[in-house]
C-alpha cells in the first residue's frame, strides 16, 4: 500500500492493520506468520493429508496445529524477514464474495464449509494476506492461529482496546432488541458517528465482525448482543466491553437450547458481567426476572438503573394504530413523546432506550428528538395499502413474546383484524404447549381472524378456540394459507381489513406479502 493510501485511510479514520498488532491480537491462540517459502514446503509436505480427504480434517488439523508449534522458532525467524509494513490493511473479511483489494481474508469454517478452501481465490481478488488455522500454500503470508474462530472475536477485542474514547452501549433480550437498537441509533447518531449493529449480526461471529467496522471517528457504539446458547453473551460483552448494558426482557425465544426461562435469565444476565463501579447496568422493572436480574446487576456495578416503573417510566399512555404518544418521566423530568410506533412493547423499548442515554448523561431534549424521530426497522410492522386493506408486515423474526405484543397491537387497528401466523421455531419440547397458549393469548385480545401455517397450527388453533368463537384456520403450508387468504380480502373490500403477518425467520411469512401485493 502506498503512502498517499496509508494517508487516506488515516484521514478516514479506520484503523491499520499490520504485522505488529495482528500478532499482538492473536497472541493467546499461538499466532505467528509464515512466509511464502515456507508455505511451499508446507504444501509439498502436507500434499498427503490434502489427499486424505475432507472427513479426516480433523485428524490432519490436529497434526498440523503441532508442527505449527514445534516450528515456532522457525517461523519467528521468518519474521525478521516480514516488515511490519509488509502486510497493510484496513480491512478483515470473512467472505470471499466480498473481498476487496488489500483486504485480509480471514478463513473460517464450519459443518458445510472451509474458508481454507478459498484463500486462493482471495489472494487472487486482491487479498493481501490470509489468517488461518492450518497453512496452505498460497502467493500470500498467512497468520497461522490456533482457532481463526476466536481469532476474529481476539481482533475484534483488540480493537475495541485500542479506541479508548469509544462509549458502548450493549443490549440483550428476547425480544425488541433490533428496535431498540434503532431508537438507540437515532438518539445518539445525531450526537456523534455512532456505529449500530446492522442486520442480525448479534452471535459469536456478528458481534466482532461489526466491532471490526469501527472507525477512529466513532464515538458510540450500539450493539446488540443475541444467543442460542449459555456463555455466548458472556463471550461477546467479554470482547465488546460495554460502558453500558440493557437487558429487555426474558421471553421465551430460543426456549429450546436453553430449556427454561431460569436458563435464559442466566444468558441474558451475562450482559453485566463484565462491567465494573464506574459503569452501568439497565434493568427492567416490569419483568417476570426483574428481582434476579437487579441482584446479579448489583454484584457487578452500584449503577443500576429500571425502566418501567422506577428510574424511567411512561404515564398518560395512548396507543394509536401507528403511534404512541405519552409522557415520559426521567428523574424528576417529564416530556411529552410522540413516538412513531404502534403497540405498547414499542413504549417499553423507548423507555430502555432512554434509560441507556439517560445513563450517560444524554440531555432530556436530544432523548426525546432521537425517540420521535426513530423508523422501524424492515419487517418490524411497517405498514401498506392494498386496495381497501391494510397490510402489516411484522415478519422479521418471532418467539411468543413479540407474538403477544403483535397481537395487542393488531387488537388496536380499525377494520376487521386478521392475524397470519406461522410457526414459532426454537421452542424444543415446549413447542406444543407454547402454540396452544399463544392461541389462547391472541384470542383474548378481540381479533377477529387467525390464520395460521406450519407444524404446530393446528395448536394454535386449538389453544385459540378453547376461548372464544373466533374464525381460526390452520393450514399446512403458505400456498394454501394463500389461496384461502387472496379471495377473503377480495370479497371484504366493501369492510376494511388490517391484516399482520408475523413467524419465525424461518417461515418467510413476507412471501405471503409478496404475493397480495404483487398479485
Amino acid at each position: 500500500m502506498t503512502a498517499d493510501n496509508d494517508n487516506t485511510i488515516q484521514s478516514q479514520g479506520l484503523y491499520v492493520w499490520q504485522v505488529d498488532n495482528l500478532l499482538a491480537a492473536t497472541a493467546s491462540l499461538d499466532g505467528h506468520w509464515q512466509l511464502a517459502a515456507e508455505q511451499n514446503n508446507a504444501g509439498q509436505s502436507n500434499a498427503g493429508q490434502s489427499n486424505a480427504g475432507q472427513s479426516n480434517a480433523g485428524q490432519s488439523n490436529a497434526g498440523q496445529s503441532n508442527a505449527g508449534q514445534s516450528n515456532a522458532g522457525q517461523s519467528n525467524a521468518g519474521q525478521t524477514e516480514l516488515a511490519n509494513n509488509a502486510v497493510t490493511s484496513n480491512r478483515i473479511a470473512t467472505d470471499t464474495r466480498t473481498i476487496k483489494s488489500g483486504d485480509i481474508f480471514l478463513a473460517l469454517s464450519g459443518a458445510n464449509f472451509d474458508g481454507h478452501d478459498y484463500i486462493n481465490q482471495a489472494a487472487a481478488q486482491g487479498a493481501v494476506a490470509a489468517i488461518v488455522s492450518r497453512p496452505i500454500s498460497t502467493s500470500i503470508p498467512q497468520l497461522v492461529v490456533s482457532d481463526t474462530r476466536l481469532a476474529l472475536g481476539q481482533l475484534a477485542a483488540y480493537r475495541r482496546q485500542q479506541h479508548q474514547d469509544l462509549t458502548v452501549i450493549a443490549i440483550t433480550g428476547s425480544s425488541g432488541k433490533t428496535t431498540c437498537k434503532e431508537m438507540l441509533g437515532s438518539i445518539f447518531g445525531r450526537l456523534a458517528p455512532t456505529l449500530i449493529t446492522r442486520g442480525n449480526l448479534n452471535n459469536d461471529l456478528g458481534v466482532p465482525m461489526m466491532l471490526l467496522e469501527l472507525s477512529d471517528h466513532h464515538r458510540y457504539a450500539i450493539l446488540e448482543l443475541g444467543a442460542n446458547h449459555i456463555g455466548e453473551i458472556a463471550y461477546t460483552a467479554e470482547i465488546v466491553q460495554p460502558d453500558v448494558a440493557c437487558i429487555l426482557n426474558i421471553g421465551t425465544a430460543h426456549l429450546g437450547e436453553f430449556g427454561s426461562r431460569e436458563g435464559i435469565c442466566q444468558t441474558k444476565s451475562e450482559i453485566y458481567h463484565t462491567l465494573t463501579d464506574t459503569q452501568f447496568a439497565i434493568v427492567p422493572d416490569k419483568d417476570d426476572f426483574t428481582n434476579q436480574l437487579r441482584r446479579i446487576a448489583e454484584k457487578h456495578t452500584s449503577h443500576v438503573i429500571g425502566f418501567g416503573n422506577t428510574d424511567v417510566s411512561a404515564s398518560h399512555l395512548d396507543v394509536e394504530p401507528e403511534r404512541s404518544e405519552f409522557k415520559l418521566h426521567i428523574g424528576n423530568q417529564v416530556h411529552d413523546i410522540n413516538l412513531p410506533l404502534a403497540g405498547e412493547h414499542n413504549v417499553n423499548n423507548a423507555l430502555a432506550a432512554a434509560a441507556c442515554a439517560h445513563a450517560l448523561n444524554i440531555d432530556v431534549s436530544d432523548i426525546v428528538i432521537g425517540l420521535e424521530n426513530a423508523r422501524p426497522a424492515k419487517g418490524r410492522l411497517n405498514s401498506q395499502i392494498l386496495g381497501m386493506h391494510r397490510l402489516i408486515d411484522d415478519t422479521y423474526n418471532a418467539n411468543p413474546h413479540s407474538v403477544r405484543a403483535a397481537a395487542k397491537v393488531l387488537a388496536a387497528q380499525t377494520g376487521t383484524q386478521v392475524m397470519v401466523l406461522g410457526d414459532i421455531a426454537e421452542l424444543g419440547a415446549a413447542a406444543v404447549s407454547e402454540h396452544q397458549s399463544l392461541g389462547r393469548t391472541i384470542a383474548t385480545t378481540g381479533i377477529n381472524v387467525l390464520l395460521c401455517v406450519g407444524e404446530y397450527a393446528p395448536y394454535t388453533v386449538a389453544g385459540a378456540q378453547e376461548i372464544s368463537d373466533i374464525s381460526a384456520h390452520a393450514f399446512a403450508d403458505k400456498d394454501s394459507l394463500l389461496a384461502y387468504l387472496q379471495p377473503y380480502l377480495q370479497a371484504q373490500q366493501a369492510k376494511p381489513c388490517t391484516v399482520l403477518f408475523k413467524g419465525s425467520r424461518a417461515m418467510q411469512m413476507e412471501t405471503l406479502i409478496n404475493a397480495l401485493v404483487e398479485e
